[in-house]
């Protein structure tokens, strides 16, 4: 017997499917953290060939391209962080590297929103990344491409822009951890089901954003992204 809701239930975000009516409600979301070996040393980390890590957003923390967010609160240093974001099409748990792919419905465009100074604040005293990484508006994501239309991107070049002037440009051959390796090992560990995310990793050239940016982003063979920073709320 399904008792009432002392509260409003809070609507589920989703993303829209190039080319189709259906949207994508958003289940969770995974990200890679230090996925390309330039972007590792830039942040003066090492990098771990042996098995990609893991933070995680809330799912109600995902807003669509396009959107104006008001700069995060507690932060001066809000960072971008362009990324591949995979779509679980298909219930995942304990695939093989060479099935994983039949998991993944799509791809598109994501934006890693990080409050820098409040991550290395806790990375320093080896606290969780929680606080610089999780929080409204932190996960800024494009339309979904099917991998019916676009293939299983494995390379590529992946680009980011502030105000026209390009910060981040790398390729998807670079990644440290492919998706297929990525959802494979995240699927050793919990059972992936459609509507998860996964951010695979941002290249080098991350830095900060100001209010009134206008961010612009593309992935060859995906899509792009936009996202402007606006006032503090």
């Amino acid at each position: 017997m399904n008792a009432p809701l002392l509260f409003p239930a809070p609507p589920i975000p989703t993303l829209p499917v190039r080319g189709r009516r259906e949207v994508i409600p958003v289940r969770r979301i995974f990200c890679v953290g230090r996925n390309y070996e330039a972007h590792a040393r830039e942040m003066g980390g090492t990098v771990d060939r042996e098995a990609p890590f893991y933070f995680t957003k809330s799912a109600l923390h995902c807003v669509r391209s396009g959107v104006t967010l008001p700069y995060p609160p507690g932060t001066s240093n809000c960072h971008h962080e362009m990324e591949l974001v995979a779509v679980i099409g298909r219930p995942a748990f304990r695939v093989t590297v060479d099935t994983a792919a039949e998991h993944v419905f799509g791809y598109a465009c994501g934006l890693d929103l990080t409050r820098r100074d409040l991550q290395n604040a806790a990375r320093e005293v080896k606290r969780p990344w929680d606080l610089g990484k999780d929080f409204e508006g932190a996960a800024v994501v494009g339309d979904v491409v099917a991998a019916d239309e676009c293939g299983h991107v494995r390379a590529g070049t992946i680009e980011l822009r502030v105000n026209g002037a390009t910060r981040q440009r790398s390729d998807l051959s670079l990644m440290i951890h492919g998706v297929a390796e990525i959802v494979a090992h995240l699927s050793g560990y919990y059972h992936l089901e459609p509507g998860d995310l996964v951010l695979t990793g941002t290249p080098e050239g991350v830095g900060p954003v100001q209010p009134g940016d206008r961010l612009e982003g593309s992935i060859e063979g995906v899509g792009t992204i936009l996202a402007t920073i606006g006032a503090p709320a």
